[in-house]
């Protein structure tokens, strides 16, 4: 009769696959809403993608009787992985943007939330956060900023499909090393349309082969026009 031990872990992967390309002047981000754990489908319609911060910081001066309202900035972020530690890192990030507003008076720049997110990451590196994250939006001048950890990139995946898509975006778009001297521009030559259709493409290849892939995909637009989201259907085995 041999000893069993009981073994427990913290953490879990509820699978699923996130995508991000950025252009001359807009910037997709897109991942799918299936939420599993091993073979069992939790959920069909869980969305990955979450909007940092979309509200205006309104101050109500009453001395003067003035309103200042600041601009939020567009910055979206897709995590992938395990969702209690996506949902612990989403607090974390909200919780330090709101103190930066109330010392700064002012959003917190998609630049700056990147590096945010990067340091978060970091200092939790001996019990870190099971979440796999890519993060995109416009940065003040209106130009598209979509980060991987620290790093500019002109596309990225995370996820559990991300080892089938990566190869296909490196094939297609042939973005320079962010660790290049000097630095060359990593926006990609795609339209935006062609870059949704992109993005489409390689969901439909990934859930062909990736069984935590899969029922529909969500996905985000950024321009400076604003935001606006697309849904494609995909497998559902």
């Amino acid at each position: 009769m041999t000893n069993q031990h009981a073994n427990w872990s913290p953490y879990d992967n509820n699978g699923g696959s996130c995508v991000a390309i950025a252009g001359v002047d807009y910037c997709v981000i897109a991942a799918d809403t299936r939420l599993s754990t091993g073979y069992n489908i939790l959920s069909r319609d869980y969305s990955k993608i979450s909007q940092l911060y979309d509200f205006p910081l309104k101050l109500n001066l009453d001395i003067t009787k003035v309103s200042i309202v600041y601009r939020a900035e567009k910055c979206v972020m897709a995590s992938s992985c395990f969702q209690a530690d996506v949902k612990a890192l989403q607090k974390v990030l909200s919780a330090r943007h709101l103190i930066y507003q109330h010392q700064h008076n002012k959003q917190m720049s998609c630049p700056a939330m990147a590096q945010l997110l990067s340091n978060t990451l970091y200092y939790k590196r001996f019990f870190p956060y099971y979440a796999f994250n890519v993060l995109g939006g416009l940065d003040n001048e209106g130009m598209l900023f979509l980060a991987f950890y620290a790093f500019t990139v002109g596309y990225s995946s995370q996820g559990s499909g991300s080892t089938l898509i990566m190869p296909f975006l490196d094939n297609q778009l042939k973005s320079p090393s962010p660790l290049l001297l000097p630095v060359k521009d990593v926006v990609t030559p795609l339209s935006e349309l062609e870059a949704v259709d992109l993005v489409k493409t390689v969901f439909a290849s990934a859930t062909e082969r990736d069984i935590y892939t899969g029922d529909k995909v969500e996905i985000v637009i950024l321009n400076a026009s604003g935001i606006r989201r697309e849904y494609l259907d995909l497998r559902k085995d």
